[in-house]
């Protein structure tokens, strides 16, 4: 038998028995670069690689062709995906790509690569081998890593954030609303005072909000649902709460009638954001007794466009590319007005988001015209009754004369008053209170509530921890759950419906808001009770 030589690391003789001209021109560059490179055959047999390979690895060729390779090189949990890519690839004759763990021989430390892969063919379409290269990715992914660690502790800020400002605001707005609706009436000077705290708590809220969500959306922490939405409905409900705004200042708006339906691709919430705060400007910066017009009208490509005119003073040129600035009020800080600067561009964020885009045209001394676009989409299938259930139920709320039980799980004490006053206005209910999860729980044992309202934030356990006790005990787990926080961040709300609670309101508490969900929770108890 023939002795066979051993070929040095790198080499391999092609079929002809010496490696060709444009191979070893091959070879000679794939020693040349930084990543890894290696060829197989289209049987998938090894058939070179690289120097950088054999000395990343500290394996030879040979050991490559003919050895267990693969498990003294790839992470154990990256082995079994990394050899079923490879064979389907085989397969298909499809190039791929796939990240994997490769242990460095020089100190056995396992590192991030991308591998890719792909086929190349002679002239009658047929494989004749597959090049390969890997290439080391394990710093971007420290540094993605990292990022991601700082967005979520971005995200737990502001989230945190929200709660510590919001939590003195409930208070504020809501001892100031429950005195404007005191019996008897406050005086008129009493009212004013009111009025100016309301004013301003208000406009702090707003404040907080603009802030928290430009900071929401520029760290990537937003989230959106989109869907098919109304363009009409949202109009309605956005016309309801401006008109009082534009009647106070002598301001007339027209609205556009919609004979047929007309849907945009985008979230319904963030839809009436971006047209309330154009709304919100176009009054606020309109000259006295002037108007604010609202249009819609289709665009190419499937795009259908908002616009909102007003016969405010108009801007320069050189102020209306500055519109979408933070914080930038193009010099009308010193005004009468109040404002952020920040809403403008929160808008601009939320459409682009959106998939859509948004702009302005002006002139000086007629007024300006602000406009978005998003793309149409066809309207929702509506399914026939399902809102018939919640408004029966409501309207048994409100005519049942029994006594109604609600417990409230808070340890704000101020937050505790205010809805001890509010209930105590309300002769069906009585109140149940308090001051930690464990107490709430043991109270909703033995009193058995007909609703709980539950603080997320608790000294001892969550509002969500304290849900699943609740939801895990047979004794309560029938009772409606409402939670009602100053975690108001849209993930909060998403996080806290996933985790189960039958509604999610958010603090500063508006009353009406608050009393709706309280009505469709005793509802739902009532139901729940004679079955």
């Amino acid at each position: 038998m023939r002795k066979r030589h051993p070929q040095p690391p790198g080499k391999l003789p092609s079929l002809a028995g010496e490696i060709d001209e444009g191979e070893r021109r091959f070879r000679s560059l794939a020693d040349a670069i930084p990543q890894l490179v290696w060829t197989i055959s289209p049987d998938g047999r090894e058939e070179y690689c690289n120097q950088r390979w054999i000395t990343y690895t500290g394996l030879t060729l040979e050991q490559g062709q003919f050895g267990d390779w693969r498990s003294l090189v790839f992470h154990p949990d990256d082995l079994q995906p990394v050899i079923d890519r490879r064979t389907s690839a085989l397969e298909s004759g499809e190039a791929y790509e796939i990240e994997y763990r490769l242990k460095r021989a020089s100190d056995g430390v396992y590192r991030w690569h991308l591998g890719r892969a792909l086929p190349v063919k002679d002239s009658n379409g047929h494989i004749v081998k597959w090049v390969g290269t890997s290439t080391d990715i394990e710093d971007q992914k420290q540094l993605q890593a990292a990022a991601e660690s700082a967005n979520r502790a971005k995200s737990d800020f502001l989230s945190g954030m929200s709660h510590e400002l919001r939590s003195p605001l409930n208070a504020i707005l809501g001892f100031a609303q429950l005195m404007a609706s005191d019996s008897p009436p406050p005086t008129p000077s009493q009212q004013a005072s009111i009025d100016q705290i309301l004013r301003a708590g208000w406009h702090l809220l707003e404040l907080i909000n603009e802030v928290l969500d430009l900071a929401k959306i520029e760290s990537g922490q937003v989230s959106l649902s989109q869907e098919p939405v109304s363009l009409a409905e949202v109009m309605r409900e956005c016309q309801g709460m401006i008109e009082p705004q534009a009647q106070q200042r002598g301001i007339r708006m027209t609205f556009p009638r919609f004979d047929l339906p007309c849907f945009v691709h985008g979230d319904r919430t963030r839809v009436k954001q971006i047209l309330i705060n154009l709304l919100s400007n176009a009054i606020k910066y309109n000259r006295a007794q002037g108007t604010v017009e609202v249009t819609c009208s289709a665009r190419i490509s499937e795009r259908m466009c908002v616009s909102v005119r007003d016969t405010g003073a108009g801007l320069p040129p050189d102020k209306l590319a500055q519109l979408f600035q933070p914080f930038n009020r193009l010099g009308q800080e010193a005004g009468a007005e109040e404002g952020t600067g920040i809403g403008l561009v929160v808008a601009k964020r939320l459409v682009e988001l959106m998939g859509g885009a948004i702009g302005a045209e002006s002139t000086v001394g007629a007024g300006s015209v602000f406009w978005f676009e998003l793309r149409s989409a066809a309207a929702p299938q509506v399914t026939t009754g399902a809102a018939e259930p919640a408004m029966l139920a409501k309207a048994q709320v409100q005519n049942g004369a029994s006594l109604h039980t609600l417990l409230y799980v808070e340890d704000n004490p101020a937050n505790l008053e205010l809805v001890e006053q509010l209930i105590a206005r309300n002769t069906e209910m009585r109140l149940l209170t308090a001051v930690n999860g464990q107490l709430g729980i043991a109270l909703a044992r033995t009193a058995q509530p007909e609703v709980i309202v539950m603080d997320i934030n608790l000294p001892d356990i969550s509002g969500v921890d304290a849900l699943k006790i609740l939801r895990d005990d047979p004794a309560t787990a029938h009772i409606p759950v409402v939670a009602l926080s100053a975690n108001a961040m849209p993930r909060d709300i998403e996080k806290g419906m996933q985790a189960g609670f039958f509604r999610y309101v958010t603090k500063p508490i508006k009353l009406d808001e608050f009393m709706d969900a309280l009505n469709v929770a005793l509802a739902f108890a009532r139901v729940n009770q004679r079955q």
